[in-house]
């Protein structure tokens, strides 16, 4: 069976804008990129919620990010990164 290619548009290199370059780093970065050290951001400041994994919970940096929401769901975040990704 042939091994299927890589989305060329999905691993595109996406300009992140500042509110989200705080948390992740400069870009332009591919969106898959963005998630992974967005996850490696929230478990190294201990933000995911202890009884409900899929939770996190803001500090003041995500919170720009999240639209002010103090907490959002894992799916949810994916949404909203993408307002930061030109």
């Amino acid at each position: 069976m042939a091994k299927k290619a890589a989305n060329a548009k999905f691993m595109a290199p996406l300009e992140v804008l500042p509110e989200l370059a705080a948390v992740v780093g400069k870009g332009p970065m591919p969106r898959t990129q963005v998630v992974k050290k967005l996850w490696a951001y929230i478990k190294a400041n201990k933000l995911q919620d202890a009884k409900n994994k899929r939770m996190i919970n803001a500090d003041d940096k995500l919170k720009v990010v999240f639209g002010g929401k103090k907490t959002v769901s894992m799916f949810d975040m994916t949404k909203l990164i993408g307002k930061f990704l030109k």
